[in-house]
């Protein structure tokens, strides 16, 4: 069974192949970017994994999410993405949770095991800023996903503590509701320094949480995840 993952052993060896084996990691968010956080921690061994989005796959996912093909519109992605994680690792240790977090579930989500990492790749700023709230309560390491959309450039893609971060809406956002929520650890964020193209953000009022919807292309969420992964397996 392990054959499969001899590139990976050859780079890390046997000792960080067995922490990242025996580490459960918890992502929100199976969107353009945490699918693709999802599937590189799978792929590089995590032996156990809780994956949460109450989403069904949409026409409009297709440019940018791996579980969005015209084969699985109308289907919810933590479906979609079990198959195929179980099929990149039969032993993975799969939890799944179709379900959309709210502020009074997600204490009962952090203390439901014991998580190694939180990757927080939500993109409503309510259940964001709660997930991280109470990760940071829980001292639980967790990793956020600022904002991607309405970018184009991966080379200005950066880790940084939250504080540290510039030209990013979300990351603003997210900033100044932590505070009133009187939580002062830091956060380590992925998040883009390249200026948001005003051209491509679109008002909404018929989306849930949304105030408006971002123009996006096929490879930057992707790179978030990439971020996201490569964050949690070196920690780990």
């Amino acid at each position: 069974m392990e054959n499969w993952q001899q590139r990976t052993q050859l780079l890390l060896g046997d000792e960080k192949m067995e922490r990242l084996r025996s580490a459960h990691v918890l992502v929100v968010g199976l969107g353009g970017v945490g699918a693709y956080a999802a599937e590189m921690l799978c792929r590089a061994g995590v032996g156990r994994m809780t994956i949460v989005d109450a989403d069904m796959v949409q026409l409009t996912n297709i440019n940018r999410q791996l579980p969005a093909l015209h084969s699985t519109q109308g289907m919810k992605k933590v479906e979609v993405l079990e198959t195929r994680y179980k099929d990149i690792n039969p032993v993975l240790d799969l939890r799944v949770l179709p379900v959309f977090l709210k502020d009074e579930n997600i204490p009962e989500l952090l203390d439901a095991a014991s998580y190694d990492f939180v990757v927080d790749a939500i993109d409503t700023l309510a259940p964001k800023c709660h997930l991280i709230a109470e990760a940071l309560k829980r001292r639980i390491k967790i990793i956020s996903s600022m904002g991607a959309g309405a970018k184009s450039d991966i080379t200005q893609v950066r880790f940084a503590d939250i504080g540290d971060t510039y030209h990013c809406g979300l990351s603003k956002a997210v900033r100044k509701r932590l505070q009133k929520m009187g939580i002062k650890r830091k956060l380590p964020v992925v998040f883009s320094t390249e200026q948001a193209d005003s051209n491509a953000v679109l008002l909404t009022e018929d989306e849930m949480n949304k105030k408006s919807t971002c123009g996006t292309v096929s490879y930057m969420p992707a790179v978030f995840g990439c971020y996201l992964a490569e964050y949690v397996i070196k920690k780990l």
